[in-house]
């Protein structure tokens, strides 16, 4: 287990930023982790790191060598888990990221209520709103609002995630509003930077891209439904965000004849891990909660 032994220690490394850091998390001493080091790159006949009396930082072997590691190093806990675990209870560890405000309304509760049900399965959620290949970036599963496919990895679709295009009668009261998509060239909009400046619509005469002037660029709905509430411009923002809103009349839904083209929520697993039985119950509670209407569409489905 040697090997093994010394892709933990390059990858505790890279996580501490240093020999010390990486001995703390390891419960070891830092001149066992410079050994351990020094032996995976004699092995690999390359240097992984350059060294400085503070830090330590990757070469470029080390940057290509990094998520290849990380992916055998967690291929074989899984394998390890699986082999482990009590027949009559399920176990082991789901690392998975989701958008920021779908989980703050949505998905903690759903997440939680999973955890409660499957109590010796343990969980760790990051909120992140930018395009990411779980493979890549060491999560198990993804739940995500993009278009993006990846290599190695399959999509598996939640429940449609519909948007409007919509502004506060504020802003239309100084601004006519637009009749077009091609009118919101000359409007302030609100723009959530993860899926950029180029918004997409149908019509009856086929599909209309657009670019639009950003007055205001974030990475979180929650700050563009604030911005289009307080009249600052027109926004895309999905119905889970926008409802309530929506239904007191402080937003306004715009372009209503040239509908954004559609968007699905769909959970993002590497090939590797999709069998899995615990991400087979994951993804199965995840469309039992959101397939069909999703909770935000139903009567009473809050936000």
């Amino acid at each position: 287990m040697d090997t093994l032994a010394n892709l933990r220690a390059f990858l505790a490394t890279v996580r501490g930023g240093n020999f010390s850091e990486a001995a703390r998390q390891l419960d070891t001493v830092p001149s066992v982790v410079a050994k351990r080091i020094g032996h995976l790159e004699w092995t690999l006949g390359t240097r992984l790191f350059e060294r400085s009396s503070r830090r330590v930082t990757l070469t470029e072997a080390g940057h290509k060598f990094h998520a290849r590691a990380r992916a055998l190093v967690s291929d074989f806990d899984d394998i390890a888990s699986e082999l482990k675990r009590d027949q009559d209870a399920l176990d082991g560890h789901i690392r998975l990221r989701a958008p920021t405000s779908l989980t703050v309304l949505y998905l903690a509760d759903i997440l939680a209520a999973f955890q409660r049900r499957h109590e010796r399965l343990t969980l760790e959620v990051a909120l992140l709103d930018r395009s990411a290949n779980p493979a890549e970036e060491g999560f198990d599963i993804s739940v995500s609002g993009r278009a993006d496919s990846y290599e190695g990895v399959v999509d598996e679709p939640l429940c449609p995630l519909r948007q409007v295009v919509c502004a506060a009668p504020d802003y239309l009261a100084r601004r006519p509003a637009p009749r077009h998509p091609r009118d919101l060239a000359d409007h302030d909009c609100l723009v959530f930077n993860p899926t950029g400046h180029s918004w997409h619509f149908n019509s009856a005469s086929g599909p209309i891209s657009v670019d639009v002037p950003a007055r205001l660029g974030a990475n979180d709905n929650y700050v563009l439904y604030a911005s289009a509430r307080a009249g600052n411009g027109i926004a895309v923002l999905p119905t889970y965000v926008a409802r309530s809103a929506l239904a007191d009349g402080s937003l306004v839904s715009l372009l209503e004849d040239h509908p954004l083209q559609d968007v699905w929520l769909k959970a993002l697993i590497p090939a590797r891990k999709r069998a899995l039985p615990r991400m087979e119950l994951l993804l199965a509670w995840l469309r039992e909660h959101l397939g069909g209407t999703p909770p935000w569409e139903r009567p009473g489905g809050g936000a």
